[in-house]
């Protein structure tokens, strides 16, 4: 008698964005189920580039799933059309479920999302908003250890959300079947403003940290004064324009529990040091 062949469900999982604040703690959680997931980033084995599509076969050969969180992000110039070349090409090559991060209230995440649908995948959208670990991982943690936030964000408040949170839903998407076809929004428990988390950050870190509201071309300047893509300043400016000022339900319809506060994000991160000049 020879063995069962492997079935999509049993197969690998292909995690773009590996190394990235949801991507990592994907894969970790799969590692934890035995489910052998492939990191997909340049430094993978093997390598995987979103603007090299040639990388793309090898990334996916022998994948059953796919978490697909792009980079920089849904709502650049291009990234829809990309996606879609990346999930026809997942298709082609043996994958049947694809989990898409996108974001909420991105016109141009909306584009992606259709042509992931439009691929022949077992899809889920997971539509989420800004990440907590933003301030702690990436790209707020050098204003944090300067002590000022500098956004184009005015008052606006929003639903931070905590990657934790955003992973978990994803690997329950990846993993059960009864996720496929449907789109869920991520929210955490509250709203709230940039000087709210300048001063959930204060409390946690004993230091004193400020927001400073900007224009976005004073952002702009920001950004460019830092040897970051300007882009941002034109993404933040919608994302930060009052359409997210809601709370949402996916954290709680998918898993059962409320998502994580702010409050208990921060006090645990600045345990660990991170947040120290």
């Amino acid at each position: 008698m020879t063995p069962d062949a492997p079935t999509a469900a049993t197969r690998p999982t292909l995690v773009t964005g590996g190394t990235g604040k949801t991507g990592r703690r994907v894969a970790e959680r799969l590692s934890l189920r035995g489910l052998r997931p492939r990191t997909g980033s340049r430094t993978g084995t093997p390598p995987f580039d979103w603007n090299a599509p040639a990388t793309w076969d090898a990334a996916l050969d022998g994948m059953g799933s796919v978490y697909l969180s792009y980079y920089p992000d849904l709502a650049f110039p291009g990234a829809a059309d990309t996606v879609g070349a990346f999930c026809r090409t997942a298709v082609a090559a043996g994958v049947r479920r694809i989990v898409l991060l996108s974001g909420i209230g991105e016109e141009g995440a909306r584009a992606a999302e259709d042509q992931l649908k439009a691929s022949g995948a077992e899809w889920t959208v997971v539509r989420s908003n800004w990440f907590d670990q933003n301030f702690s991982e990436c790209f707020f943690l050098p204003p944090v250890l300067a002590g000022e936030l500098a956004v184009p964000a005015a008052d606006t408040v929003a639903p931070f959300v905590d990657a934790d949170d955003v992973a978990d839903v994803a690997v329950a998407a990846l993993t059960d079947p009864a996720h496929t076809g449907r789109t869920y929004e991520l929210s955490g428990p509250r709203l709230l403003s940039f000087a709210d988390i300048a001063d959930e950050l204060s409390k946690a870190t004993g230091r004193t940290i400020t927001y400073r509201p900007v224009t976005v071309e004073e952002y702009r300047t920001i950004l460019k004064d830092a040897g970051q893509d300007q882009t941002y300043a034109d993404v933040f400016a919608v994302f930060l324009d009052g359409r997210n000022a809601h709370l949402v339900d996916g954290v709680r319809q998918v898993l059962g529990r409320a998502p994580r506060d702010f409050t208990d994000f921060a006090r645990e991160t600045a345990a660990t040091g991170v947040w120290t000049p």
